[in-house]
């Protein structure tokens, strides 16, 4: 899971400090993947735009992509093309060109974060407008499986390759650290919703206690949109509604 990473996740991944990425692919609403949108976007430069504390944040930086474009020249370029263009406008779906098509940085906006767990109500947590939530920021059960759930804004232009990164420490240990594509949107008026693969918390004595972590969205030209610095619990119970 994105939120929480390992610390949280299935037994796959331990809490002896593994710090093995993973990353999915996922299937938009609109029907296409990321591999099919991802030629609309830019590939990242060496200088980063959000700097990272840790090197391996940096990872994919080294790339080198072509030019950005904004949407109006994205319909420009093979117009001429009836199936690629049918595809673009697809993708676009009922983006109002006129108000936004010469805007070239996309905007996005992370509204909110979602805990999902069967027959729990929902933990939904609002994002502070300075990132870093106060006090214990949300508090898990110990074995229990959960999914996590964006809900987020995307405005201007095509946003490529979002993502994020997680690291999770435990007394001052790194335990954790994981990198998950979310995928390529286009601006709309409504929010995206985009629900994680459920996981499960881990359990036992070890697993309890208080946790630290930092969460980051960036795009695939490694501009940062939030960073978010927290604190959760994982106890035996869950605490009372």
């Amino acid at each position: 899971m994105s939120l929480v990473s390992g610390a949280v996740s299935s037994s796959t991944r331990d809490m002896g400090g593994d710090d093995e990425s993973t990353s999915r692919t996922h299937r938009h609403n609109d029907g296409t993947d990321d591999e099919g949108v991802e030629s609309l976007g830019r590939q990242m430069s060496e200088s980063s735009i959000c700097a990272t504390e840790d090197e391996e944040e940096d990872d994919d930086s080294k790339l080198h992509l072509g030019p950005q474009y904004t949407i109006k020249e994205h319909l420009e370029k093979d117009k001429d093309d009836e199936s690629l263009r049918k595809w673009k406008e697809q993708l676009l779906g009922s983006v109002d060109v006129t108000n936004i098509g010469e805007t070239l940085d996309p905007e996005v906006k992370i509204i909110s974060l979602a805990i999902l767990s069967p027959g729990r109500p929902d933990i939904v947590l609002m994002v502070p407008e300075n990132g870093n939530p106060k006090g214990m920021w949300f508090t898990l059960k110990e074995g229990s499986k959960y999914c996590l759930k964006f809900t987020f804004h995307v405005n201007n232009n095509i946003v490529s390759g979002l993502r994020y990164t997680n690291t999770v420490w435990k007394t001052g240990v790194k335990v954790d650290r994981t990198k998950e594509m979310l995928g390529t949107f286009s601006p709309q008026l409504e929010p995206y919703n985009h629900v994680m693969p459920e996981e499960t918390t881990p359990s036992g004595l070890f697993a309890r206690g208080s946790y630290s972590a930092r969460t980051k969205f960036l795009d695939d030209d490694n501009k940062c949109y939030l960073e978010i610095n927290y604190s959760f619990d994982i106890r035996k119970e869950w605490p009372a509604v």
